[in-house]
């Protein structure tokens, strides 16, 4: 049984590959990769989110093509090399991976069993779940639903298809949640009043080309964790540290 901060893995197969272990998300997306000047890894919130988790990685290349109809037969698998993991199984157009572990949780921890965060990818669409983990004994698929008819779509071997996110069990259910005016917190009001003026000056800047907006580039304030008064937040987080998951006998790295 695990501790209260561990996760397990248990390998369902001897002697399974090491490199298809859950490995921490990579911060890295091509398409952001690609934008100009690498903007959208200023957003933070984004940046965050692409790591917040575990990534399984696609064992082998392979293109999949949906006929267009609901029987499992109407997709058509084809793989660079051996495979038996990637099957049609549900019909309706949905590829399905299977996992070769059982996971286990902490008391009262959920899998969110997701596509991997901000993973753009077209013509095919990741089908996400909530797993109790703390407690099945067993397994679970990562499923995806193309949503192009009679068109490839390509996976290449070592992408990421399946993230896994923990959350607490009926911590949504615990909230409580109400619509108020601003005015109801006059110290908020107050500072959103602050961001407000600063972001619609600093706009104002950029778009007349005043040399201090434009050396600046872009507002560093929630990206520092710094409240419109120049606050320091001291829990602000610009990076995760995610613990890889490690075999029996293995130096535990943090890194």
């Amino acid at each position: 049984m695990p501790d209260d901060n561990s996760i397990i893995a248990y390998a369902l197969h001897p002697n399974h590959p090491r490199d298809a272990a859950p490995e921490p998300a990579p911060i890295p997306r091509a398409w952001m990769d690609a934008a100009h000047q690498r903007h959208p890894y200023r957003c933070l919130p984004l940046v965050i989110a692409n790591q917040c988790g575990w990534v399984l990685k696609n064992p082998t290349g392979f293109r999949a093509y949906w006929y267009g109809g609901p029987a499992k037969e109407d997709v058509e698998l084809r793989f660079d090399g051996p495979e038996n993991r990637i099957i049609s199984h549900f019909g309706s157009g949905v590829i399905t991976f299977t996992i070769p572990f059982l996971f286990r949780t902490p008391p009262g921890v959920n899998l969110w069993v997701k596509g991997p965060a901000n993973w753009v990818k077209d013509g095919v669409q990741p089908l996400e779940g909530v797993v109790e983990t703390d407690w099945i004994a067993s397994t679970f698929t990562m499923n995806w639903k193309m949503t192009r008819v009679c068109e490839w779509v390509r996976f290449d071997a070592g992408e990421p298809f399946c993230m896994l996110v923990p959350v607490p069990r009926g911590l949504i259910e615990s909230l409580v949640p109400r619509v108020e005016p601003l005015t109801t917190n006059p110290e908020l009001q107050e500072q959103y009043k602050r961001w407000e003026a600063s972001r619609s000056g600093f706009l104002t800047g950029l778009q007349s080309r005043d040399p201090e907006a434009v050396a600046r580039g872009w507002q560093k304030d929630y990206f520092q964790g710094k409240t419109p008064d120049g606050k320091a937040v001291d829990s602000h987080q610009t990076r995760l540290n995610v613990k890889p998951f490690v075999a029996d006998g293995e130096a535990k790295v943090d890194g």
